[in-house]
């Protein structure tokens, strides 16, 4: 069961284009729209609700009602801590004692936080550890007592880093990265751009629109601090990351290093939503969204008024995240240079039920 948060967005009128062929490693690209000006910008500031997506009649609600409501804002942002693993864990143990499914997936997002906040060898990711078995021994007693097979899976072992890795600012300084202004403030133009980078943690994904630019993208990113690997067409074969829409090339971060999506040259025409928690607009994640603005003497007071708004049903916009990437800690994505930093997993299997044949006694 996953919060959705229900937000939608009017989409920006475009008027068509001559469609385009593919872009240099043939990844499908999406024409340049013909416009007189760029498409309106939205500020977020309406009020945001989180519901439960389910198919069967009343399970949500039933399951609101046991719960309540999911706390969003300790999910994911400067507030992310135990409390959304704990509804997710007492969620999932009404699930069970009221649906009794064959198969339950629980997802508990904690050691996210804390080990990007400070890195897997700080005191506060020890101690976020100690949390979550604490928050999950009451569901997996419950699984043991009506004898479920309980299988542990991590998704990535997180390591520790230290240096942001601007790639999309290296594009921009390159004459390849293409931005339009709005109110001041700049938004990344992917259509009119040659080149520009999704950064997912410790990869980036790098999409170049035409075969002549794919050199000067290379060149502009080759001696760029931080990254350990630029795969080409037969790099990404090796390492498996050979899609169509995996981009041109694919960047991956030294072992201390980690790839930020930050486009602009100057904090002062950032665009609206960098500093909000808006997963859906960055062109890349985002780990700085675990911390609130240290530059800024009323952050704290700023977010219990935006909060409070949220609270009455009013309009509301908690710019509260910092734009200086640098007290991350903690990053994952590249491969592992030992097993101690691989995904993990464990299970335990109730013992086996003797057959009646097996119980009764000899002839």
């Amino acid at each position: 069961m996953s919060p959705a948060t229900s937000c939608g967005t009017p989409p920006a009128a475009r008027t068509p284009a001559t469609p385009s062929p593919t872009s240099a490693g043939g990844t499908p690209w999406a024409p340049t729209p013909t416009s007189p000006s760029p498409p309106p910008r939205l500020l977020r500031r309406r009020p945001q609700g989180t519901r439960l997506l389910h198919p069967a009649p009343g399970l949500a609600r039933r399951t609101h009602r046991e719960a309540r409501h999911f706390p969003l804002f300790h999910f994911w942002g400067p507030g992310a801590d135990i409390a959304s693993s704990r509804w997710i864990v007492d969620a999932t143990r009404h699930i069970l004692t009221t649906r009794r499914p064959d198969l339950a997936l629980c997802y508990l997002p904690h050691l996210d936080y804390d080990l990007q906040r400070f890195g897997p060898d700080d005191p506060r990711s020890h101690q976020a550890a100690a949390d979550l078995d604490t928050a999950l021994a009451p569901l997996l007693d419950q699984a043991q007592a009506e004898g479920r097979t309980v299988v542990a899976l991590s998704e990535y072992g997180i390591t520790r880093v230290s240096r942001p890795v601007d790639i999309n600012r290296a594009l921009r300084r390159a004459g390849l990265l293409d931005v339009h202004t709005q109110d001041g403030m700049e938004y990344l133009d992917p259509m009119a751009s040659r080149a520009f980078a999704v950064a997912d943690h410790q990869i980036a994904h790098v999409y170049v629109r035409r075969p002549e630019d794919l050199e000067a993208t290379r060149a502009a990113l080759a001696d760029l601090p931080g990254i350990e690997q630029l795969l080409d067409d037969e790099g990404k074969k090796t390492h498996h990351l050979d899609h169509p829409r995996s981009g041109e090339l694919v960047a991956i971060a030294e072992p201390d290093a980690w790839f930020t999506y930050y486009y602009w040259l100057d904090d002062a025409r950032a665009p609206d939503f960098a500093q909000l928690v808006e997963i859906h607009r960055k062109p890349g994640y985002d780990p700085v969204e675990l911390f609130m603005d240290p530059q800024d003497p009323y952050v704290r007071l700023k977010a219990a008024g935006a909060l409070a708004r949220k609270k009455l049903g009013m309009r509301y916009r908690m710019a509260v995240v910092p734009l200086d990437p640098s007290p991350i800690r903690g990053s994952h994505g590249r491969l592992p240079r030992a097993m101690t930093w691989t995904p993990g997993r464990s299970s335990c299997a109730p013992p086996p039920t003797p057959s009646p044949a097996a119980s009764r006694p000899p002839m």
